[in-house]
């Protein structure tokens, strides 16, 4: 099975890429890709834009990316309570391309940061917005006190609840 998986962060040290990865690694015989959209930075969308310049490439390759893989992992970051500008961005021009987006493909949905609410304002969002998307969404999962229960050495979740959680929502892959 080919998962791709990313946190929606552009920080180079994403707490939620590295939850992103972990989850990803549970799934059995997956091939994981690891998207960081830290590479896809592009101009903010404007409709202006769109007319003057077209969608941009790192869009088509986002889309193309989603498109290319059996099932998608995503843990999405919590900026004052509500998506990153830099996924948010990244969606609006990947939605000019195809409202469908997430292309039927079956996900988790996952969230975390430092604090106890684990992001799940944004994940229920998130989640609340997937099926506009086209986004078969399989489980959402929020981990609170990120670095109370992830071991960043050993690129881990320490915690056992969560684990037999992400474990029954993977089944469902």
């Amino acid at each position: 099975m080919k998962v791709l998986a990313f946190g929606t962060s552009n920080s180079r040290n994403s707490i939620n890429q590295k939850l992103a990865r972990y989850a990803a690694t549970q799934i059995d015989d997956a091939d994981v890709t690891l998207l960081d959209i830290h590479n896809l930075e592009m101009p903010i969308y404007s409709e202006e834009r769109e007319k003057e310049n077209g969608i941009p490439a790192f869009a088509h390759d986002f889309y193309q990316a989603i498109g290319e893989a059996d099932a998608v992992v995503i843990s999405f970051a919590e900026y004052n309570g509500s998506y990153t500008s830099a996924y948010k961005n990244l969606f609006d021009w990947a939605s000019r391309i195809d409202m469908k987006v997430y292309q039927d493909k079956p996900m988790i949905m996952l969230a975390t940061s430092p604090g106890a609410g684990g992001a799940q304002s944004v994940l229920a969002s998130a989640k609340a917005s997937a099926p506009f998307f086209a986004a078969d969404v399989k489980g959402a999962l929020s981990l609170p006190n990120f670095l109370d229960n992830f071991d960043v050495e050993l690129g881990k979740v320490t915690d056992d609840s969560f684990n037999a959680q992400l474990d029954e929502i993977v089944s469902k892959l």
